[in-house]
């Protein structure tokens, strides 16, 4: 996978709408009658939704049914949106259909031709079809376009000296910069995040990240190591308290991280303590659910905030750090106690500290192995009294241009099993729900509303000239569930899983279970990919605003269920998911 094809695979999955957004199993779901593919929506059709509709067509044959819609229903469908056709072309790259790749970014170029990224991708393509020269002239004209646009100039350096090997992240953790260089690069961080984010001082005062920067800038030394100036530049980036702003998603870390640093224990936190989960190499020192009081002489209640303040979240919410730590401990304590070769625990009940061994293999992230998660992020579990069921999302990541028809199908067949099995209680579960298009959000909640509704009351991002699919009213589907609702949450929800739950809330559709939303009605989402001049950092900061119908919430915090539940040590070794048990005892009892 080439560098842009990264760059704008992680922009989508932390968007949550492609620009414009935040027992039964997909892959058994059978076609459905009812489909908002072929019913008109809010606002005018994506035309990328039509394409899609039509790829049994050569390429030549869809994109001559571009230009014949164009001319002849221009109020029908959306030809402005230059990134979701963008994505449609790299869908068919990413399928190995070069040749038709290459035709959609001669489309985008020809369609949008003021836009650098249009010859970027066509550039990519031509590299992946082996045309060099081809290559070079679309790079260089995006690049002049552009001057800030590093992948083009990666990509032609790549070509012009193909011996040269960029250096990995292994190689710059102890690569040191001069202070001047440290400092030019914390002053273009700020600028960019200041800049390019539409809300970046929306959570914390300008004073206060002026100060924060000027803090690090003190900092700096002809000594900082490449791996103390990136984790430096993570607190800056999550200061501004957006879960689509950020460094990296602990993989730079993680990867760059030697071995003789790691913390050698599987951790997690339960109630505010941390517990060893798993001893490792070191199960001769320590054992499964003793509670670690201190680090190296840390307390770990002062050592966990510190890391907290790394960690990118939505607002003040601290659920989501809480996952984020659990998954990434042994990567994240390393940095936070400035890279130790050895660690010493206090563990509740021992007075002597607690000597550990050194890592030897890499571990994490870290996951929950005590939860069943829905192995096909869309599932429907039919429970055996025979009236209730067990939806599970984990995720909203279904676009126009790739998949969406695969979650409208999923959703249209359960539904109407849900109304032949008579199904009367429906838990719908979206932890573990990153996000995704807001497509597959009110196409679920045409299902669950029993009146008209609006998705959006705000949607700003540059280029805007219309309203967007959201902002108009949606009717139910005739044969919407009219049973009883109860909705499971968790602090990992973020993006469009925000706006999704906050119309829950809203709209008092059933009880909500579990702990604080990582996510709300407000989102700043998309991304746009930045890099630092020296030490060549790539971040990626929010560049719209999409906030839900809700807007009476507070900013500040994820939504917030109506009964509190966490997972406890003991529900974790006892492999016990006390959030979803809790809701089935809510169903068992009849209701609210």
């Amino acid at each position: 996978m080439h560098t842009k094809f990264l760059y704008i695979f992680f922009a989508i999955i932390m968007s949550g709408a492609l620009g414009n957004s935040c027992g039964l199993n997909k892959k058994n779901a059978v076609d459905a009658a009812q489909s908002t593919i072929n019913s008109k929506p809010a606002g005018k059709i994506s035309i990328v939704h039509k394409l899609t509709e039509h790829d049994s067509l050569p390429i030549a044959g869809r994109i001559a049914l571009y230009y014949q819609l164009k001319k002849e229903q221009p109020e029908l469908y959306d030809f402005t949106n230059e990134t979701e056709i963008t994505m449609y072309g790299y869908r068919a790259l990413w399928d190995n259909k070069v040749y038709e790749a290459i035709e959609i970014f001669k489309l985008i170029v020809a369609e949008f031709p003021d836009s650098y990224n249009a010859y970027d991708s066509l550039g990519e393509a031509y590299m992946v079809n082996d045309n060099t020269d081809l290559a070079i002239r679309n790079y260089e004209t995006s690049l002049t376009m552009n001057p800030d646009n590093f992948n083009a100039e990666d990509q032609l350096e790549r070509i012009n000296f193909p011996h040269k090997k960029p250096e990995t992240p292994a190689e710059k953790f102890t690569k040191v910069y001069t202070a001047a260089q440290y400092r030019e690069d914390l002053d273009q961080l700020a600028k960019k995040l200041l800049k390019v984010h539409p809300n970046a001082l929306k959570f914390i005062s300008k004073e206060a990240f002026e100060q924060l920067v000027e803090q690090k800038k003190q900092l700096m030394t002809d000594r900082t190591t490449y791996a103390e100036f990136f984790w430096h530049c993570g607190e800056i980036m999550a200061s501004v308290n957006c879960s689509h702003t950020r460094i990296s998603y602990f993989s730079e870390e993680n990867e760059m991280l030697p071995l003789k640093y790691r913390f050698p224990l599987e951790t997690r936190i339960f109630d505010n303590r941390l517990y060893v989960i798993d001893p490792l190499n070191n199960a001769g020192k320590v054992k499964e659910r003793d509670e670690i009081l201190s680090i190296n002489g840390v307390p770990t209640a002062t050592l966990v905030q510190n890391i907290y303040r790394h960690l990118p979240a939505q607002g003040y919410v601290q659920t989501t750090k809480r996952h984020e730590f659990n998954m990434w401990s042994a990567c994240l304590i390393p940095y936070a106690l400035g890279f130790a070769e050895k660690y010493e625990v206090v563990l509740s009940g021992q007075a002597r500290a607690v000597v550990l061994n050194q890592a030897e293999k890499h571990h994490g992230p870290f996951r929950n192995k005590s939860l069943k998660v829905c192995p096909d992020e869309l599932c429907l579990d039919l429970l055996g009294d025979g009236k209730s069921a067990v939806l599970s999302i984990t995720t909203f990541n279904f676009y126009p241009w790739n998949n969406l028809s695969v979650f409208q199908r999923f959703i249209d067949s359960t539904f109407q099993v849900i109304r032949e099995k008579n199904i009367r209680n429906l838990v719908i579960d979206v932890r573990f729900n990153g996000g995704g298009s807001q497509h597959a959000s009110i196409h679920l909640l045409r299902y669950l509303m029993d009146k008209p509704f609006v998705y959006y009351s705000r949607s700003e991002f540059a280029g805007k000239k219309e309203k967007i699919y959201g902002e108009e009213s949606f009717t139910p589907f005739n044969n919407r569930f009219k049973g009883k609702l109860w909705f499971v949450q968790d602090g990992l929800g973020q993006s469009t899983t925000g706006h999704f739950m906050s119309l829950v809330k809203r709209h008092k559709l059933g009880p909500i279970i579990g702990e604080e939303l990582g996510s709300n009605q407000f989102c700043s989402a998309g991304q746009t990919m930045c890099r630092l001049p020296n030490t060549k950092i790539t971040f990626g900061v929010a560049d719209n605003t999409h906030v839900s119908n809700a807007p009476s919430f507070p900013d500040e915090k994820g939504i917030l269920p109506d009964y509190e539940v966490y997972q406890t040590v003991d529900d974790y070794f006892g492999k016990v998911d006390a959030v979803k048990a809790f809701a089935l005892a809510m169903v068992g009892k009849g209701g609210r």
